[in-house]
């Protein structure tokens, strides 16, 4: 990271950073270009270790690329603020941002209702009761995290 000033290192304000986001991008290997779809999301912590849950049906491009190749990237992000200075005549913007990168697992269909409620927990729901028939067309997958990186632009204001 080229402005150190700006890295986010303590995990925990990382992960605050990711609760605060209510999407991300995920980036999958396709070839020549990379495949960026946006996504909702949900994490857990299973020993020490990160895993960031999705969704998506039982076909499609993004499974069909995660079963080609595992290995994939993220990138979240809010609080954007753009930030006027009439006086120097320049503008910024204030953020706080969440990339990282790591491999995906296909949830077992015996853990896929625990997968969709780590979801919905994220967005504030806690017991959602699931109809079991489109559970039974969904795919729930995780990224395991190997790498999280946070950065944060704050303009002090003078």
């Amino acid at each position: 990271m080229r402005r150190k000033d700006r890295e986010i290192k303590e995990f925990n304000e990382i992960l605050q950073v990711i609760l605060d986001c209510d999407s991300l991008v995920l980036g999958l290997n396709d070839g020549e270009f990379p495949y960026l779809v946006p996504l909702n999301f949900g994490i857990d912590i299973e020993d020490g270790q990160l895993y960031i849950y999705f969704h998506c049906a039982n076909e499609g491009k993004k499974l069909d690329l995660i079963k080609k190749n595992h290995r994939a990237s993220f990138e979240m992000d809010h609080a954007h603020q753009l930030v006027l200075n009439d006086e120097k005549m320049s503008c910024t913007m204030e953020y706080e941002s969440v990339t990282g990168k790591g491999f995906i697992e296909i949830v077992s269909e015996d853990k896929k209702i625990k997968g969709l409620k780590i979801l919905m927990k994220h967005y504030h729901v806690s017991e959602f009761p699931f109809s079991l028939k489109p559970v039974k067309n969904t795919t729930v997958f995780r990224l395991k995290v190997i790498e999280l990186k946070g950065k944060r632009r704050k303009v002090s204001v003078k």
